[in-house]
């Protein structure tokens, strides 16, 4: 065994990396409009509701990804289902920065949402099933740092790419290189996704697929000889034999999830994506840039704001995956959910007392960002991914995150309007609350799962 283990840590790491480009994808198609946007309203003349269509057209897309998914990676495998995917992202990126007009790029950036929808329940879904009970928090944590990694690669390319249209304005080039670069910078900017696609694609051809997919689909030889490299500490044909007569105990079907025991994981797969979005995350990215500057940081760039709640976001992350499968899952979602609380509590405070141009105010929204990045924001995924009985646990996914991007929609829709009706005050303290209310629910309700595999994850549910 001693000998396994480097071998077994290598194969781990190489499937997780793999797995989680489609976190970055992820990120970095949902952040790269903020820069792009200006541009296509500027090209094509956008009006409000046609920009609005622009941004949530991606939207539709993860819908419609998140909808057929799940159920299609419980019938076909996760990793043909993460092939789709990066296939989407790639056709997507080709499709936008060539496209000839503003229908053809709202197809293209629709397809790319769908190849989020599709990373978003898959790629989780996989390293969950691929990772030994020991590790899995940390490397299922592993997806949600990809994201935010994507989010600061596209603020950062965004930023760099317009410093350099800037730069070589007036410098001569061939008609192609003038038009991405200089006179519709937009093209480069969503071109750039082509590159992590690819390497997606080719690195998928690579790994295996999930081996307790195998073995609930009667391909136990390909299964066992998976478990044996991942080095679970368990004998693979003993672990083997567990997933089958589980898998054979289990239904297929959707009312499995509404029986009895598993009424209640359902309703903890369907709570904390909802909580994730209702922190408020996506009002604090988006207003990133005006905060800092009532906070009487001048920064000339506004992209370059950005760039600074995204490290936040990314370097924060890393907190969760060192301490998630050492602290366990719940302690570091109190400590996290009571941390927003707080933080969000202090920054309607600073709103509502008129202290908006101190500095006190930058450090409570920081503050807010690392609890979310080592607790709410993570742990979604992580505990989402453990709960759900092996044979629909793709379908089940598909649910979870449903909510969350339903959620994310609602979100985007209240804010503008919470913001305008009842003031920031009260809009950050409304967040604060909805974090409160999380912290509640894990509480209450979420086991501890760290060091259990999925099987005795199960078994928390029927009563063993």
């Amino acid at each position: 065994m001693e000998s396994k283990t480097p071998k077994s840590s290598l194969f781990l790491v190489s499937v997780t990396l793999v797995a989680t480009m489609g976190g970055l994808l992820f990120g970095f198609d949902m952040a790269v409009i903020s820069g792009v946007l200006p541009f296509v309203k500027k090209q094509f003349d956008l009006s409000a509701i046609a920009e609005g269509w622009f941004v949530s057209s991606a939207l539709i897309g993860c819908i419609i990804g998140v909808a057929f998914s799940g159920e299609l990676s419980d019938r076909i495998g996760r990793k043909k289902m993460l092939m789709v995917s990066a296939a989407f992202f790639f056709l997507s990126a080709i499709g936008t920065a060539s496209t000839p007009g503003y229908l053809f790029l709202i197809i293209a950036r629709m397809l790319g949402g769908t190849g989020v929808g599709v990373a978003s329940i898959v790629a989780p879904l996989y390293i969950s099933e691929i990772a030994p009970a020991k590790t899995r928090g940390r490397l299922v944590t592993f997806y949600q740092l990809a994201i935010t990694a994507g989010i600061l690669i596209a603020y950062l390319t965004n930023s760099g790419l317009v410093s350099l249209s800037a730069s070589y304005h007036n410098l001569p080039f061939s008609k192609l290189v003038d038009l991405i670069l200089v006179k519709e910078v937009w093209r480069s900017m969503l071109g750039l996704g082509v590159i992590p696609s690819l390497l997606f694609l080719i690195g998928l051809c690579f790994v295996p697929e999930s081996p307790r997919w195998l073995i609930q689909n009667g391909r136990e030889a390909e299964g066992i000889k998976i478990l044996a490299k991942t080095d679970t500490g368990e004998d693979p044909e003993k672990e083997a034999t567990i997933i089958r007569a589980q898998a054979q105990q289990q239904s297929s079907a959707y009312k499995e999830l509404f029986s009895p025991a598993f009424r209640k994981p359902l309703l903890i797969g369907l709570l904390l994506p909802l909580f994730s979005q209702f922190s408020g995350i996506n009002a604090v990215i988006y207003y990133g840039p005006r905060i800092l500057s009532d906070a009487g940081i001048k920064i000339s760039n506004a992209l370059l704001s950005q760039v600074i709640f995204g490290l936040a976001n990314f370097l924060f992350t890393i907190i969760a995956i060192w301490k998630v499968d050492k602290m366990g899952r719940r302690p570091l979602y109190l400590i996290g959910s009571l941390g927003a609380t707080l933080s969000l509590a202090f920054t309607g405070y600073c709103f509502y007392s008129g202290a908006t141009n101190s500095i006190a105010l930058v450090i409570s929204i920081v503050l807010f960002l690392a609890c979310f990045a080592f607790s709410i924001g993570p742990l979604k995924f992580v505990v989402a991914a453990e709960i759900f009985p092996n044979k629909i646990r793709g379908r089940a996914l598909a649910l979870s995150i449903m909510m969350m991007w339903v959620a994310d929609t609602i979100v985007g829709q209240l804010t503008p309007v919470f913001l305008s009706a009842i003031g920031p005050a009260l809009t950050f303290g409304f967040f604060s609350f909805c974090c409160l209310l999380s912290f509640w629910v894990v509480y209450k309700m979420v086991p501890e799962t760290k060091g259990k595999s999925l099987e005795e994850v199960q078994e928390i549910w029927v009563g063993h």
